[in-house]
């Protein structure tokens, strides 16, 4: 709940995490199976901690008729529970020395304890017993929606309140942030028991919470403790991310609307939509919001307050959420000064630039910010506030460090890019509150008309500025035969995502250089014509980009990730690489030990050794069959010659380059152009169809080990075949601690720890596998008990709750990836080098959706067959 102060600039304040300053510990974090995600940071300043649990269940995800349950049930789950009667969730928790409170927005509920460190697991059982051991008593509910109904009436009566729900309208008409978090009393009224269950049932699932516990614990006791609690929680359909709010229509006219009401002043706020979190612009819309007016020596509050006084108060605000953003001035005043305020108000957005601001006042207000993040996290419960904020929110794992650096990167340039794309006339939204007895004086048509005349929208600017309110679109542009640009546009993040994929790797290789490919791959980015590699290094971490390329059994990918106002340096340092890359003596000699030190240490461990021998096991021919690391002795033999030798072939093959982010079109081009022209012609490529192997039975032997490995492989069609979506399914429903084979043979029948499956598919070939590791006495059970899955699979129809969990799985991971720029150049690149289409990916999840009990029936029955099967073992 709680209005919306909670957030505002608050947001970004609560925003910074621990590695921008280091806290005792990084954060630890971990993925129970279900999906929720487990932050701990040890900190052992106080005897104290911190638990937080953050859910996307805020009133952003509620429907019309849903408007205020999110809040109606943080009321709620203070009551009685299946374990506690009535008052002792809070009792329990303060007796034991802490506090307990929770708090409701538009994107999230958050629910908070903290406690004296001995008592931590308290807080993990209270939480968890509270939300989802609440009984919803009747009784205790009627009782508790009059507390809401005061709370809305309440409310009213605020005009801060009452002042931003006016703008939330005027701004997301018909939108869920355009109702009062809190809701109305016609939804509030009607709430019972049942919805309150079913909106926890959908929105309160482990893929869609994030558990903060900061302060004298140790991580691995925290994750063993969530794992009992919250580990049995499932997820029961897919979550996809929120959608982004389209910007409203331009206009016009200038949009105002005034209310009257027993005021005493005028409040008028005075709004501009934005984008929303982790958007490249949101470091200097919160600097400019300082700027303008957050104190006494902000512009604003000089001119209208300590200049001419015509104000009481003025202050400015960037919010930024989930799906749009708003960017604020408010201003509390007489009456009789509204029109000179007006007049100036406008005067001075229409006239604003960067260089309004001298830098001096730029380097204060940045301080200022860095000092707020700073001075948040002296706290534990502040700690971990900020952590789980920018975990919770998709920002990357350092981006609380990479947000204040951008802070410290604005300029006048930045302010005067945000300014041009934030005051904008034809989209301004004003609210005002004004006195009943000032009615014939404060109108809308006055302050609209003021508005025309002194900041009038530019005759070209609605149809213009409509035109480009939607997200741009994927691009896809053909260079030339073999040679393909993908435009990913996404200005949510400051960063740019390069992925380019190359078909070829171990597929260009002759049987006698296996590992070559991978040899090159880590000596590609060991330096250039220009950098050596400690030079290659340092660039990369002077603009906190990263770069890496891999080699695969038939592509080879370059992949980059750099802050975007760093691009034309990053492409720039990718076109020397792919044009010249140095491949000295000493660097590929380095990457010879390594390489040597990875074969040496995957065959010191039984799954590393049992991937080495699988795909030369399964396959007889084509790369396909090939060990990809290679063998020490020929690895040892190979030197810059060779590199450089395979790195020629390779670069001459077909590739696709893709870029998601928020980059400068026009740099891409001339990058995609500059890669082409140092390839030369694309040389053909075809896709292997390998053969399969007549030997069913392998037997790897690691003396002195404990447990045996068994590998069950059933050969499936490759990516080009109609099965994959069902294909796709099928592995969901076996694998995971949920999935079949783990429930069936360790849970049920306790015949290993680690039991799996997994899919391997290229264009024109596959495997289905079943993995488990086992005690060697029960080799021959554990091999009866894939049998005995497979024909279950195949004699009987899947439960619909098995079905329903697997498609959760399947869409649930694939969205969440897909918040990540890299994975979505990723995807392009790689679907598009394979011949399939753009999207494949989604294409798979989404036919997935489809499929039917019986057709995975019928799909088992046509691959799951044992006497078709391969057996690879390791055993001690």
């Amino acid at each position: 709940m709680r209005w919306p102060s909670v957030v505002c600039l608050a947001l970004v304040v609560l925003g910074l995490g621990v590695s921008a300053v280091g806290a005792a510990e990084a954060p630890k974090v971990v993925r129970l199976q279900n999906g929720l995600t487990v932050m701990t940071i040890e900190d052992d300043r106080f005897p104290l901690v911190a638990v937080r649990l953050f859910v996307h269940a805020g009133s952003g995800y509620e429907t019309a008729k849903q408007a205020g349950i999110s809040h109606l049930l943080e009321h709620m789950v203070f009551k009685s529970t299946a374990k506690r009667p009535a008052g002792q969730v809070a009792s329990d928790i303060e007796g034991a020395g802490g506090e307990l409170n929770a708090a409701t927005s538009f994107d999230s509920t958050v629910y908070r304890v903290d406690l004296p460190a001995e008592r931590w697991r308290l807080g993990l059982d209270v939480i968890k017993d509270m939300i989802f051991g609440a009984k919803f008593d009747p009784t205790e509910l009627d009782g508790e929606k009059q507390v809401v109904l005061s709370e809305l009436a309440r409310g009213k009566d605020a005009p801060d309140n009452r002042l931003f729900q006016v703008t939330q309208a005027m701004a997301w008409p018909g939108q869920a942030y355009g109702w009062p978090i809190i809701g109305f009393p016609e939804t509030v009224g009607q709430f019972g028991e049942a919805d309150l269950r079913n909106y926890v049932a959908e929105h309160y699932q482990p893929q869609s919470m994030l558990l903060v516990v900061v302060g004298k614990v140790r991580a691995t006791e925290v994750e063993q403790e969530a794992e009992t609690l919250f580990g049995s929680l499932a997820n029961d359909r897919p979550v996809p991310p929120p959608a982004t709010y389209s910007l409203p229509a331009a206009t016009a006219q200038p949009a105002v609307r005034v209310e009257y009401g027993p005021w005493g002043k005028v409040r008028l706020q005075v709004s501009f939509p934005t984008s929303g979190l982790r958007s490249a612009d949101e470091p200097a819309l919160e600097v400019l919001a300082r700027l303008l007016a957050s104190d006494e020596t902000s512009r604003l509050y000089r001119t209208f307050k300590y200049e001419k006084q015509l104000v009481d108060d003025i202050v400015c605000s960037s919010m930024t959420l989930e799906r749009t953003g708003l960017f604020s001035i408010d201003a509390t005043l007489d009456a009789r000064n509204l029109a000179a305020f007006w007049h100036g108000l406008l005067t001075e957005l229409g006239k604003l630039k960067g260089t309004s601001f001298s830098d001096k006042a730029i380097e204060r207000v940045k301080l200022g910010v860095e000092d707020g993040l700073y001075n948040a996290k002296e706290t534990l419960a502040g700690l971990a506030m900020k952590a789980g904020y920018f975990r919770f929110y998709g920002y990357e794992p350092d981006g609380e460090a990479n947000y204040l650096r951008s802070v410290r990167l604005v300029d006048q340039k930045a302010l005067d890019a945000v300014i041009a794309a934030t005051f904008q006339p034809e989209r301004m939204l004003t609210a005002v509150l004004a006195p009943k007895a000032d009615e014939a004086t404060v109108t809308a048509a006055k302050l609209a008309e003021a508005a025309a005349t002194l900041w009038p929208v530019p005759k070209s600017s609605t149809a213009a500025k409509d035109a480009s309110a939607g997200k741009a679109a994927t691009e896809t542009i053909e260079l030339g035969k073999g040679r393909t640009l993908v435009l990913i546009p996404d200005a949510t993040l400051p960063y740019v995502s390069v992925s380019l994929v190359y078909n070829g790797g171990d597929a260009l290789l002759a049987k006698d250089r296996q590992g070559l490919a991978e040899l090159a791959a880590g000596s590609l980015t060991t330096g250039t014509a220009k950098l050596s590699a400690n030079a290659l290094e340092d660039f990369l971490a002077d603009r906190a980009a990263s770069l890496g390329a891999a080699s695969g059994r038939d592509s080879f990918a370059v992949k980059a990730r750099f802050p975007s106002r760093f691009q034309n340096d990053l492409y720039g340092l990718l076109a020397d690489m792919l044009a010249a890359p140095a491949f000295l003596k000493t660097e590929v000699a380095r990457e010879v030990k390594d390489q040597l030190a990875a074969i040496k240490s995957k065959e010191d461990e039984p799954m590393g050794l049992a991937f080495r021998k699988l795909f030369p096991f399964v396959f007889t021919d084509t790369a396909y069959a090939y060990t990809r690391l290679g063998d020490a002795a020929t690895v040892a033999g190979f030197g810059p010659k060779d590199v450089a030798a395979f790195w020629s072939t390779q670069r001459a093959m077909p590739w696709v380059l893709a870029v998601s982010g928020d980059f400068d079109p026009a740099a891409v081009r001339r990058l995609a152009e500059a890669v082409a022209k140092s390839s030369g012609p694309a040389k053909p490529f075809a896709f292997a169809t390998p053969q399969w192997g007549t030997t069913r039975q392998a037997v790897a032997t690691m003396p002195e080990r404990k447990q045996t490995h068994l590998f069950m492989i059933f050969p499936v069609p490759g990516l080009n075949s109609p099965d994959v979506p069902a294909l796709s399914l099928l592995n969901d429903v076996l694998a995971g601690q949920s999935g079949l084979l783990f429930t069936r043979l360790r849970d049920g029948e306790s015949l290993g720890y680690s039991v799996t499956s997994f899919l391997w598919q290229s264009l024109h070939a596959g495997f289905l596998a079943f993995y488990i590791g086992t005690s060697p006495e029960k080799t021959d059970a554990a091999l009866d008990g894939f049998r005995r899955v497979a024909e279950q699979l195949r004699d009987t129809p899947l439960p619909e709750d098995l079905m329903l969990r697997a498609k959760s799985v399947m869409a649930g991971d694939y969205y969440r990836a897909q918040q990540s720029l890299s994975a979505r150049s990723g995807e392009a690149a790689q679907a598009l080098a394979a011949g399939l289409p753009l999207d494949y990916d989604r294409q798979v999840i989404e036919a997935a959706q489809a499929v039917t009990a019986q057709t995975l029936q019928e799909l088992a029955g046509k691959y799951l067959r044992p006497e078709n099967a391969y057996f690879l073992t390791v055993k001690p």
